[in-house]
């Protein structure tokens, strides 16, 4: 086993977790257009089954979105890097 394979190697396994990276990235952006349109949602409800529906939907989306930026952290992405 040669240097290059060596090189080639690692250049893969950096190219992996770049890849992660950026589909952590684009999951943490998606999570947070989705809670934004959960809330425009929620001000927008009228009558009481549209404004209990909202509330469900606007948690759920900012449970996902905290379940996401949590993933992004234990990853060691900080604000500045999404």
């Amino acid at each position: 086993m040669g240097w290059w394979s060596i090189r080639r190697q690692a250049d893969g396994e950096q190219k992996r977790i770049d890849d992660d990276h950026w589909n952590v990235f684009l999951e943490v952006q998606q999570a947070h257009s989705e809670w934004e349109r959960a809330y425009l949602m929620f001000d927008e409800a009228k009558g009481q089954d549209q404004i209990d529906y909202a509330i469900y939907i606007l948690e759920a989306a900012e449970r996902k979105y905290q379940i996401h930026l949590k993933h992004a952290k234990s990853l060691g992405l900080n604000r500045a890097q999404l």
